[in-house]
This record gives structure tokens, sequence and C-alpha cells, in this order.
């Protein structure tokens, strides 16, 4: 067996018990985005197996759209991360912005 070089850590150990590596990521050239797929890279950037700004540019991904990423699995947990699902966890938005 033959291990690539990376540089930085190779492995996080989550409060949850799993540990999550390099291998674990999604490929960079992913174009369908799953909740699961969403909660390992916040989760590999929030632990530092991978920084915020290699994830951004590995997976072709705004600020914005990871921030959200981040404030779902913050306040919803995975299941937030769930497109089908987003107008159930989304804050209702006041009469003035949605005349904007």
């Amino acid at each position: 067996m033959f291990l690539k070089k990376v540089e930085g850590v190779r492995t996080i150990a989550l409060p949850d018990g799993r540990v999550l590596s390099h291998s674990d990521l999604p490929p960079e050239n992913i174009k369908r985005w799953v909740a699961s797929r969403k909660e390992v890279v916040v989760l590999a950037v929030r632990h530092g197996l991978l920084s915020r700004k290699s994830a951004l540019e590995k997976y072709d991904l705004s600020d914005e759209e990871f921030a959200c990423w981040e404030n779902a699995l913050n306040d919803h947990g995975s299941k937030g991360l769930k497109v089908t699902l987003i107008q159930n966890y989304r804050q209702p938005r006041g009469d003035s912005e949605r005349n904007a």
C-alpha cells in the first residue's frame, strides 16, 4: 500500500468517533453535491484536515456557498444540507425583502 504525500495532517478524529482522511473527501470534479459530501467538506475544514481556502479552490465554491453549508450544518445538522428540505430550514423573509 502506498500513501500519497500530503501536506498537513493525514487524518482527523471527529467528536463522534469517526476518523476522516483525505481519501474520504469528494473528488475535485464533483458535479452533484449531496448532503453527505457537503458535510464531509465542512467537517474537514472545521477540524483542520483541509484549509477553507484550499476547499474553495479545490471544489470551485464561493465563500457564500460554503458559509451557507456551514450555517446549515451548525443550525440543523446534516439534514439541513439537503436541498429538497431547504425550505423547511430557511427563515421566512419579511414582506420588504419579497418586494425588493
